[in-house]
């Protein structure tokens, strides 16, 4: 299971979700159901844009925990 850590990368660079969406160019509401983890997928352009905007890696948004499969 892939876990998303958006909000403790936010709270680490002291940065609000409106703020993130506006320099990433994305809807509140996707970066919302993205933050919370209602999300299915996620683009590579979406992923670089909030990488650049954080100044983080991949790895500190996302986390894959093993699941009882």
């Amino acid at each position: 299971m892939i876990i998303i850590r958006l909000d403790r990368v936010l709270a680490d660079r002291k940065m609000r979700l409106n703020d993130l969406a506006a320099q990433v160019g994305i809807s509140n509401v996707n970066l919302s159901c993205l933050k919370t983890g209602k999300v299915r997928a996620i683009r590579f352009s979406t992923l670089d844009a909030i990488c650049k905007v954080l100044d983080c890696q991949p790895g500190d948004i996302l986390e894959y925990v093993q699941g009882d499969d």
